[in-house]
């Protein structure tokens, strides 16, 4: 489900502000500020981009179809996730010491980055800044809080004011320096490697039976499997100190990310007690294995989940000079993703440093 809520929203903001199609490339690859030789030059002359106040038509067509994929998303989401569970009727549930709080590093990245996507898309259909900022941003907490209504009335979760908390501070952050300073300069962005532990979804050490708590396929696990997740803030070092004179590049910077390891249950590993899956861990953490242990079962140590701390240097797609002006909406989506660079890892459970060559 998670995977067809960001492909949908990636078509709304390629697809709808069509009316670019009559601007073609004309990039500078070597960041030298002059035109490139074999550049093409644009249908428009490369005429100032002019922005009325209020909604034009492209934009009326971003959010109306904004609209109509967000209800059939929840219509889906609720076939999908909640329909065949209890209704408990609107509760609240504190799951703040779940994941190591890696999920709440997950909803806030999410909603940054569905609110980055909704301000470019109105941007990109000629809607002015304020405008962009007011009806676009809010797009990704809007589809977050829907999510925990639903999850408020089943009797499976309930209504977590640490996700919508985060939830928040994503939507805040991107909404707050687009008001200010027009730009993003400090920017949530997500990295992933495959952690290699969806061999412990295992619910049920008696019937073997699998419930995917981190993903079916490597679809799946790229949402679900928060051992291999790292978020990072990224900060533009040239736009917060320092001015436009300086030579210092404007796309390279450095960023601070946190992640953790060695989960395989919400909140511990524990081998499950007298009763299965009543241990507050619904039993998952154990591994099946039928070639090195026949007829055994293992579970990953409690003592493996690992907080882990890094800092390497960032570079921001969006930052590159391009005179398209979709591909500059383009890139500073897609920069959402932060790409592998030499990285310093510290890891206070074990009070030592690391060192990547690439970390992804």
């Amino acid at each position: 489900m998670k995977r067809f809520i960001s492909f949908a929203l990636l078509i709304v903001f390629l697809v709808l502000p069509a009316y670019s199609y009559n601007y073609t490339f004309d990039i500078d690859p070597f960041f030298t500020g002059k035109p490139d030789a074999l550049s093409l030059t644009s249908l428009q002359d490369n005429a100032p981009e002019t922005k009325k106040p209020g909604l034009n038509r492209s934009g009326a067509i971003v959010l109306g179809t904004e609209a109509l994929l967000i209800t059939g998303i929840m219509t889906s989401l609720y076939a999908s996730w909640y329909s065949g569970s209890e209704s408990g009727g609107f509760h609240f549930y504190n799951d703040n010491k779940e994941w190591l709080q890696m999920d709440k590093a997950g909803h806030a990245n999410s909603c940054y980055n569905f609110a980055n996507i909704g301000y470019e898309a109105l941007s990109m259909a000629g809607i002015d800044e304020k405008r962009s900022i007011l009806y676009g941003a809010p797009l990704g907490i809007t589809i977050m809080t829907l999510v925990e209504i639903f999850d408020a009335m089943s009797s499976n979760w309930g209504f977590s004011w640490g996700d919508m908390t985060a939830n928040i501070l994503g939507t805040g952050l991107f909404m707050g320096q687009q008001a200010l300073w027009h730009e993003q300069r400090i920017a949530l962005k997500y990295s992933y490697h495959n952690s290699g532990l969806s061999k412990y979804n295992v619910s049920n050490p008696v019937t073997m039976e699998r419930d995917y708590i981190m993903g079916e396929d490597w679809l799946d696990r790229l949402y679900e499997d928060y051992s291999g997740i790292t978020i990072w803030a990224a900060c533009d070092v040239k736009s917060l100190f320092m001015d436009e004179t300086s030579r210092y590049p404007s796309w390279l910077g450095w960023a601070i990310g946190y992640s953790a390891e060695g989960m395989t249950g919400e909140y511990n590993n524990y081998q499950p007690a007298d009763k299965v899956g009543l241990d507050g861990n619904w039993g998952r953490g154990w591994e099946y294995d039928p070639v090195n242990a026949p007829g055994q079962l293992k579970y990953m140590p409690n003592d493996s989940r690992q907080r882990r701390f890094f800092l390497a240097p960032d570079i921001d797609i969006s930052r590159i000079p391009c005179r398209n002006k979709t591909l500059k909406h383009v890139l500073r989506v897609l920069s959402a993703v932060k790409i592998p660079t030499p990285t310093l890892e510290y890891r206070p459970g074990e009070n030592r440093l690391a060192w990547h060559w690439f970390y992804f």
